[in-house]
């Protein structure tokens, strides 16, 4: 073979390489495209009430991630419509049961800003409510939780009063104000016990004053006298003695006051000047109000 011969074939060699490398890419090319075809992408547009009913029939199911996400598309595919109305509620009361209550707050706080007239809206405030409350952390932490649930409930109760959701927002309503009495019971404690006595009276004076139909307050006017007569302020110690055993005669903290008292050879007596003849009226002798 010629030397010009052996050229001539590796340039061919070399020609061919080039064809496949480029062939290669092409195809390369071209299955990138594939990969990148938008209508993989593109929601499927339905009607409005398949949506609705695929959403329900899921629900029912107990497919509560599928429910979500199907109410969720009838409120982006078909916005302001009825069934998307509806879908807001039912997609947040899907949220709230799958305990995904930051999407059922979204859906529940969208609804009110849009539809807050509408035959829904009871629910969707008791909806919100509920999403806070399941959220209510121990008393020794802190109450945003709490205060939020009541403030939602609160809605239903004075916005719909004729709402199914009336007597049981009421009395998570009750729960929660328990919670909050009991956490500043919380912390008048840990100021009694470090003898910061005036401390101590703000947080226990803040149950009676806001809290007198919760199951703290017989506790509250018991550390009231204590503090009271820890500061030498016995005439206050007195009343807050005799308000506690007006209403709770036979309770074991009126006696454990009555005791304190008599150690220094005091008794309970009413103070008409005192705070306390005034907040005596709020006390409801043990039974929770309303």
């Amino acid at each position: 073979m010629s030397m010009s011969a052996g050229f001539g074939s590796k340039a061919r060699l070399a020609l061919l390489l080039v064809s496949v490398a480029g062939a290669t890419a092409i195809s390369g090319c071209a299955s990138k495209d594939d990969d990148l075809d938008l209508t993989k992408y593109v929601e499927t547009i339905e009607p409005a009430d398949v949506l609705y009913n695929q959403a329900l029939a899921n629900l029912n199911a107990g497919r509560l991630d599928e429910a979500a996400k199907k109410f969720d598309a009838v409120d982006r595919q078909h916005p302001y419509s009825e069934f998307a109305r509806k879908s807001l509620v039912m997609g947040a009361f899907a949220n709230y049961r799958a305990g995904k209550y930051d999407d059922a707050l979204a859906m529940t706080k969208r609804y009110i800003a849009l539809y807050p007239t509408q035959p829904e809206a009871a629910y969707a405030y008791y909806i919100t409510g509920l999403c806070y409350y399941r959220q209510i952390p121990d008393v020794t932490r802190e109450q945003s939780m709490t205060r939020r649930s009541i403030a939602a409930f609160n809605e239903v109760v004075e916005r719909f009063p004729q709402s199914e959701y009336i007597d049981d927002s009421k009395e998570k309503i009750r729960f929660a104000r328990d919670q909050l009495a009991g956490k500043e019971m919380q912390v008048g404690r840990y100021y009694l016990e470090r003898k910061e006595y005036l401390a101590s009276i703000k947080r226990f004076r803040g149950v009676v004053e806001q809290y007198s139909n919760t199951r703290h307050i017989e506790e509250a006017l018991a550390r009231l006298t204590e503090a009271y007569y820890a500061l030498g302020l016995t005439s206050e110690a007195q009343a807050a003695a005799a308000v506690l055993g007006q209403n709770y005669p036979d309770s074991q903290w009126y006696k454990d006051s009555y005791k304190l008292l008599q150690s220094g050879g005091l008794e309970p007596r009413q103070n008409a000047g005192s705070w306390l003849s005034k907040a005596a009226s709020t006390i409801v002798g043990g039974k929770d109000g309303a």
